[in-house]
């Protein structure tokens, strides 16, 4: 609503809707309302809700109790396919696509132009794939493999999908997570395209720069209930995370006395034919390193040559004073360095193994006697290392992936500190996750290095780079830019010398 004008109507709303799972609630009587023409950010912690939510209106789950209105008709949806035939589509974190298929076989997968004898009409699908391909802004050939395209790119094609079933409402789950910010300016412009053609959209971020760029709405989720909802111009940002998690923005990130130890990891010369080049550093017992970048510095590929995912054209390393080769993760691990990645779902994690066997699995030497896994065992292992992450699960038999991004990333950690490591790595710890999980995540860093443990902290996000490290290296193009003590250190360092704007002194 602009101007004083007369508000629409809801395209979609929602209306005291319920939804229990064995021992839990997800949803209790919550309300939802979605306009044409406007972005409604929907915010909370993980374990809030929003995944289940999704899930109803996408047609995957049915609200045990509730109304759901299109058009202020009631409407029950009770497959996907029913959901997109009333102009539901989402669009997720992780694409739902297929990497051997053409882009316009995956935007109209399950839909594709048909003509005589109820054949596929390959040439019109290419054309309309082409036509939608230029609304969403992607220079892309149709007959392009998926395979072929970077992650932007599938932002793009799994967008155009969702407007192949002509959407009115159109659900972006964490859309920007895997962008760069260039990549995120695009997608701006598409969602203010997409309201410009009276499109609704529910906007899912943890992002609060995002979400007050471009939500006219917000609505708050916290433990299962919708607790507050508005014009996002009557809310501030600190208001709005109280509001989701209860505390303020002064306790996302913990104050910390640090006082790092003797140096116990040493870097020299560390060298690969394409990602990196002459990495130097050292690291001290009991101490956060931040490494800071943009994408495509060489961060996150440098740290998995370290933990010996990749090897290394020359470099040494020592631990402890004394050389180390590590050539596999294997060696890594047991020379005590682990490796927490940034994409937990596909590297981090078995995401269809119970929380307790993905805890433990690193760790089976603990829990076994003469080659036999004692269960007892490897559950009281999982427990102690689950409970002090604070993790949030009906039990540790529950799949990893039935749970909320930010409790995968508590199994993925529990899973390497059972490994009792020196030196763990920890790869954008908090993407995707919300406040209320980071300051978990933040805090128990805090604890780790309290207790001596020494971590390495790549980081994109500012604000936890400045609030977490003690000292700070910035790499660009595969080398070290510079390194900062955190004291007085500013933002704008930090991204001069990430973009190269101009030399700064270490």
């Amino acid at each position: 609503m602009k101007n004083g004008a007369m508000p629409a109507k809801p395209v979609l709303r929602l209306d005291g809707i319920t939804k229990r799972f064995p021992g839990v609630t997800a949803l209790s009587e919550v309300e939802l309302a979605l306009y044409p023409g406007e972005v409604t950010a929907l915010v909370g912690e993980n374990g809030a809700g929003k995944s289940t939510l999704v899930k109803i209106l996408t047609g995957i789950h049915q609200p045990d109790s509730g109304r759901i209105e299109v058009d202020g008709i009631e409407t029950r949806l009770p497959t996907a396919t029913a959901a997109q035939e009333h102009g539901i589509t989402a669009i997720h974190q992780e694409t739902v696509l297929f990497d051997e298929l053409t882009v316009a076989e995956n935007i109209f997968l399950g839909h594709a132009p048909r003509g005589r004898f109820g054949l596929i009409d390959w040439g019109r699908m290419r054309s309309e794939a082409t036509e939608l391909l230029t609304r969403v802004g992607a220079d892309i050939d149709p007959a392009t493999p998926l395979r072929d395209l970077g992650i932007a790119s599938k932002h793009l094609v799994a967008i155009a999908r969702a407007l192949s079933v002509d959407a009115r409402v159109v659900i972006m789950d964490e859309p920007t997570a895997s962008l760069s910010q260039t990549e995120i300016e695009e997608l701006y412009d598409l969602v203010e395209r997409l309201k410009s053609d009276g499109k609704a959209i529910l906007f899912i971020s943890h992002k609060f720069d995002e979400i007050f760029r471009i939500a006219d709405r917000y609505t708050v989720f916290r433990d299962g209930e919708r607790v507050d909802a508005g014009m996002i111009r009557d809310v501030t940002e600190d208001q709005l995370v109280t509001r989701m998690v209860g505390r303020s923005m002064e306790a996302i990130f913990p104050r910390r006395h640090s006082d790092p130890g003797e140096e116990i990891l040493r870097v020299a010369g560390y060298s690969h034919p394409t990602e990196f080049a002459d990495i130097n550093f050292g690291l001290r017992r009991g101490e956060i390193l931040g490494f800071y970048g943009l994408v495509g510095a060489g961060r996150s590929e440098f740290m998995q040559a370290l933990f010996g995912a990749t090897r290394p054209s020359r470099g040494a390393v020592k631990l402890d004073g004394r050389i180390a080769v590590i050539r596999s993760p294997a060696e890594a691990i047991a020379r005590g360095i682990v490796y927490v990645p940034e994409d937990r779902g596909r590297q981090g994690a078995i995401s269809a193994m119970p929380i307790f066997q993905n805890v433990t699995l690193p760790s089976l030497s603990q829990t076994s006697r003469n080659g036999f896994v004692r269960i007892a065992e490897e559950l009281a292992l999982a427990r102690r290392y689950t409970e002090r992450l604070d993790l949030r699960a009906a039990s540790l038999d529950q799949a990893v992936g039935n749970l909320s991004g930010g409790n995968q990333q508590k199994v993925v950690i529990a899973k390497w500190l059972a490994t009792k490591p020196k030196v763990i790595i920890l790869d954008e710890p908090t993407k995707g996750i919300d406040v209320g999980s980071k300051a978990a995540v933040h805090e128990f860093m805090a604890e780790l290095a309290a207790d001596g443990l020494s971590v390495i902290m790549v980081s994109s996000e500012i604000p936890e780079i400045l609030g977490m490290s003690d000292r700070v290296i910035v790499m660009r193009d595969g080398r070290i830019a510079a390194e900062f003590d955190r004291e007085g250190l500013t933002p704008e360092q930090l991204v001069r010398a990430a973009a190269g704007y101009e030399e700064v002194a270490a």
